[in-house]
């Protein structure tokens, strides 16, 4: 099952690297057709999956829902290189995304995107 939801996930990532945006564990599981789990674990193992398998895809749009990005690893670049803000607040590095970049499936789309 891990499996089919990478795959369904590496779908969501595809949408995302075509239309040059970013989302949310949340709003991918949900394309996906599950939950993003408990803090997001569900997503967690589908990335690490995705990771492994499939390295060409730009896996770092995918964004935990709290916006916390873990400092040693390379999502932080990723998304400072591709324009997203990074700030570290309360201990945290957070990424700061404008709202027009973040795709939500759910979202009626504006004319033109």
């Amino acid at each position: 099952m891990a499996a089919t939801r990478a795959e369904a996930v590496a779908e969501a990532l595809w949408e995302l690297k075509r239309e040059d945006k970013v989302s949310t564990y949340s709003l991918i599981a949900s394309r996906a057709g599950f939950s993003a789990g408990s803090n997001g674990r569900a997503m967690a193992t589908c990335i690490k999956t995705i990771r492994k398998d499939w390295p060409h895809l730009e896996w770092w749009r995918a964004i935990r829902d709290d916006n916390v990005i873990d400092v040693e690893d390379d999502q932080k670049d990723f998304l400072a290189e591709w324009g997203a803000e990074i700030a570290d607040e309360d201990g945290k590095t957070l990424v700061q995304v404008e709202e027009s970049q973040i795709k939500n499936w759910e979202a009626p789309e504006e004319a033109g995107n």
